[in-house]
């Protein structure tokens, strides 16, 4: 079995290869295109989502190509010769435009914009969708989770839960939107993230009695020890039998890092236990807590006064429950130089024509105020238009204006410096304290506003109207 680096050519859905092919014998190889990702709908009934999976793609692309295998496989599948003549020195030559990663976006604006000859635009659809719908998703869980968890500890546990090889760039996009570490090694060493972990109950339960699995685990981890109390009784065993080692380690010299609780009311133990704990005078032990968490829990924890350091968050954050995909979508919107609409009965899947970029305006404080979709053309909107309701409107006045939209790679090559999961999630706390806190709520938040210039909603009309006298 060959590893993805060798097989990038084929990261796709097969129609994508036989549009491509039928391109190509249309003689539309070197027509230019224009496509946009954007999303319609936020994640999870909120607000905002987070932006991630730039660097993954752009690394992929970066490499994207056919070996002999992959043709002979193609040839096998249907393709024909010429075409897969074509295949065997493609590259991919665009350019992409794009938000930064770990950036606050919205639902409708142009997140990316791709630029090439249609065949190439075409061939990576499917992979740049892959890739950014899904971490976008778990960063933006993360961030959730996050913004109940505050300032304490919060690790991604979820490899075992995830769907199959997701599990890798879920933990990537799991600290983007805020983590501290993962329980997921390969992870942790392809990105350089913290990497962290306790004990399993068959630690316990391999051992005759649970003092002594206690014991032999902080005899060989003396500086990290994490005791994992809920295999037989929480408090009238697990704790009191920490309690115990704990005492054994500062004789020697060393700290009990913490107790985790995995089951069980974990308000009310958390609480009992840190009583227990200072008690013993051992109020530097934390205490951690897992087992089907999600930041609605968390924030009920919060709520009922738990006694909680840290937070392992394994199945809901590395499965984006309960929204199970992100709805990004790629869409030509224009075509040798002409803009192209894709019309819809439902007004919410038209799409905005033309080459565009998203600027941002802040307010006097620095706060996000709107965003607006224009052509690459216009410097600055002093009004913004709804892009399907145009009689809502919204003046840009004493607002500070930002471009998002800058070009990351061109010609195949990658312009941006790599950076770590670490150096995205600090980018993204500097946005996310940016944004309001109305958009912030778990329960409706207030939709923040995204609109369109005149330009925009001008040729967007025009272009419809156009549509409609060719039916008529």
């Amino acid at each position: 079995m060959q590893t993805l680096t060798q097989n990038t050519g084929l990261y796709t859905d097969f129609y994508e290869l036989t549009m491509a092919q039928a391109y190509f014998y249309s003689g539309k190889q070197n027509e230019t295109s224009t496509f946009d990702y954007f999303f319609r709908t936020n994640p999870y009934k909120g607000g905002y989502i987070v932006f991630a999976g730039l660097q993954d793609l752009l690394s992929i692309l970066s490499k994207f190509s056919y070996n002999k295998e992959n043709l002979a496989f193609l040839k096998q599948a249907g393709l024909r010769d010429e075409f897969l003549a074509y295949l065997k020195d493609f590259r991919f030559k665009g350019k992409i435009f794009s938000m930064k990663e770990g950036e606050i976006a919205f639902p409708y604006e142009p997140i990316i914009r791709v630029e090439g000859n249609m065949i190439e635009c075409l061939l990576i659809e499917t992979m740049l969708l892959n890739y950014l719908n899904f971490q976008s998703l778990i960063a933006t869980k993360a961030c959730r989770i996050r913004s109940v968890i505050g300032d304490k500890t919060f690790a991604d546990f979820g490899l075992r839960r995830a769907q199959g090889l997701g599990g890798i760039h879920a933990s990537r996009a799991a600290i983007i939107g805020g983590a501290n570490s993962t329980s997921n090694v390969y992870a942790a060493f392809n990105y350089g993230i913290p990497v962290s972990g306790t004990q399993a109950h068959a630690w316990v339960q391999s051992f005759e009695k649970e003092i002594n699995a206690f014991r032999q685990y902080a005899e060989i981890n003396p500086d990290t020890t994490v005791l994992l109390v809920d295999t037989y009784n929480t408090l009238k065993s697990g704790i009191p039998n920490a309690i115990l080692i704990a005492k054994e380690l500062e004789k020697k010299g060393h700290k009990l890092v913490g107790i985790r609780l995995d089951s069980g009311d974990l308000a009310y133990l958390s609480k009992k236990g840190r009583e227990m704990l200072d008690k013993a005078d051992l109020s530097y032990v934390q205490i951690f807590a897992s087992n089907q968490l999600n930041e609605y829990v968390i924030k009920s924890l919060n709520e009922q006064g738990a006694r909680i350091d840290g937070y392992g968050v394994g199945t809901e954050l590395v499965t984006g429950n309960d929204t199970g995909a992100l709805d990004g979508v790629y869409k030509l919107v224009e075509n040798n130089d002409n803009p192209c609409l894709k019309v819809s009965e439902n007004v919410e899947k038209m799409t905005l024509p033309g080459k565009k970029k998203v600027v941002r305006y802040l307010d006097q404080d620095g706060m996000f105020f709107r965003d607006a979709i224009l052509l690459v053309e216009e410097e600055k909107a002093d009004q913004i238009y709804h892009p399907f309701h145009s009689h809502k409107t919204t003046e840009l006045k004493d607002c500070t204006a930002e471009t998002l939209n800058h070009l990351v790679m061109d010609n195949g090559n990658i312009l941006i410096e790599e950076q770590s999961p670490n150096e995205i999630n600090a980018y993204l706390k500097k946005r996310f304290a940016q944004l309001p806190d109305e958009h912030k709520r778990f329960i409706s938040p207030h939709i923040y506003k995204v609109g369109v210039s005149e330009k925009v909603l001008n040729l967007k009309n025009e272009m419809l109207k156009g549509i409609q006298n060719k039916m008529n």
